[in-house]
């Protein structure tokens, strides 16, 4: 009998302890299983932020977009003037209309490029003008690619009335100066 209780006693501590490493490995698992969901959303959280700064960014962009226009079209006022261009008979925003008739004016009559070259090299406002808005046109076309480089804002900026305007005028400018150091 004494022995019966014995084997009892060491099954009992058998199972007892197979019960406990099976306990253990499963609690095992699921810290696995938490430290994996706690990554992926920790993941998730950094994808986030992320997302939320780009979308501050351009929120900035917009909520600053009427000083921006009204920067770039005080440049593009004397260039108009110099080129003899009006702008477009539209109910858009005056810089829109401005560039708008610009770019209209070009595709119109190529000459227009060598009008704006020749008030580029002659007129050392217009030169400044357009030395203005390439740089400031650029910089916002950056920052909108930099925040939000796949986004629909970026693209319809760069391949709109912007992107090719400042085209026009970096090619007038790069014309002007060209001739002027041979």
């Amino acid at each position: 009998m004494e022995n019966t209780l014995i084997l009892v006693g060491i099954l009992l501590v058998l199972v007892l302890g197979i019960t406990v490493t099976v306990a253990i490995f499963r609690m095992g698992a699921r810290i696995q299983n938490i430290n994996k969901t706690l990554e992926y959303q920790y993941n998730l959280i950094v994808k986030m932020q992320s997302v939320l700064k780009t979308k501050s960014a351009t929120n900035a962009v917009a909520e600053n977009a009427e000083m921006i226009y009204q920067d770039l079209l005080q440049s593009l006022i004397p260039i108009m003037a110099a080129i003899s261009v009006m702008p477009r008979n539209t109910s858009e925003h005056p810089l829109w209309r401005a560039l708008g008739g610009i770019m209209d004016e070009y595709a119109k009559n190529p000459f227009a490029l060598e009008k704006l070259r020749r008030a580029i090299k002659l007129d050392a406002e217009v030169a400044r003008n357009v030395d203005n808005y390439i740089s400031r046109a650029d910089r916002l076309l950056r920052h909108l690619n930099a925040t939000e480089p796949d986004g629909i804002l970026a693209a319809t900026f760069t391949n709109g009335l912007l992107g090719q305007s400042l085209t026009f005028f970096t090619q007038a400018q790069t014309l002007a100066t060209q001739e002027s150091n041979e």
